[in-house]
């Protein structure tokens, strides 16, 4: 099995080329490949199917030629991945199997289609809009932490830190607890803090994530994506742009005219083959 490994703000992918669909790969493979010591490492598995050769994809073939079919690091499929979306792209550019156009290049999901903008060393996609639908709590121990639902493609409850509860004093070395009524399958969790106020834009902040079926990364795109709708809406903003700080780097999101954007880097950092 012939892969490349990336990443994008260290939110990091095994990619597997599958153009035709022919390729069965597995909840216990995907584990095997995601494994650190055992495997090659990563937060998750992305391969590249034509959409056409695929039935979730199939309906969407005619918009875009490429399927990211996604599966977190413990084998389970998820709707979508923002950090993963610009790696795919990533990698279908530098393989030859995609030429953005004046528009972008669309990329098919189980969310739907995202479109692509490349720009230079980072790549900026229009996202699907967040919906901000209900508030719940995560708890961490004998911590419970107030928080926001957010449909992004995926669910997200993102909770803004306070009474002197610090970022780096959280251990998220096990899920967080959540209400199963309003995440019967499971949630994305983002716990954040206010930062300094940054030239151009409108808003800053900190986070930390615990991905369902992936534990605590460095980085969560569609993560931010919620993390920065939320903060424009406690801003009381309908458009602008917000910096988010993630362990490996940072995030920019923006609403615009055009849609719900997010911006960031995209880097392939090595071709190999599995046993």
């Amino acid at each position: 099995m012939r892969f490349t490994k990336g990443h994008g703000t260290g939110n990091d992918f095994v990619i597997v080329p599958d153009p035709d669909g022919e390729r069965d790969l597995s909840p216990e493979r995907v584990a095997e490949l995601c494994d650190r010591r055992f495997g090659i490492g990563g937060d998750g598995v992305l391969r590249v199917v034509r959409s056409a050769k695929i039935p979730e994809g199939a309906g969407q073939a005619g918009a875009a030629e490429w399927f990211m079919d996604y599966r977190n690091s413990d084998g389970s499929v998820a709707e979508m991945c923002g950090n993963g979306v610009r790696v795919f792209v990533r990698y279908l550019i530098e393989n030859g199997l995609a030429t953005p156009g004046p528009e972008g290049l669309p990329v098919a999901t189980r969310a739907g289609i995202m479109v692509a903008l490349v720009e230079g060393a980072s790549i900026r996609v229009r996202m699907k809009t967040p919906s901000v639908y209900a508030g719940s709590t995560a708890t961490l121990g004998a911590l419970t932490v107030p928080g926001v639902a957010v449909d992004c493609g995926n669910p997200h409850l993102v909770c803004g830190l306070h009474d002197g509860v610090t970022l780096e004093s959280l251990d998220l070395t096990t899920a967080p607890g959540h209400d199963a009524r309003v995440f019967p399958s499971g949630v994305n969790v983002e716990f954040v803090e206010p930062a300094e106020p940054l030239d151009g834009r409108d808003g800053h902040v900190r986070m930390r994530v615990h991905e369902r079926g992936s534990g605590e990364t460095l980085s969560c795109g569609t993560g931010a994506l919620a993390v920065g709708a939320v903060a424009l809406r406690d801003a009381g903003l309908d458009r602008g742009s917000v910096a988010v700080d993630v362990r490996g780097g940072r995030l920019v999101v923006t609403h615009d005219e055009s849609g719900w954007w997010l911006a960031g880097p995209a880097v392939l950092v090595a071709d190999g083959e599995a046993r």
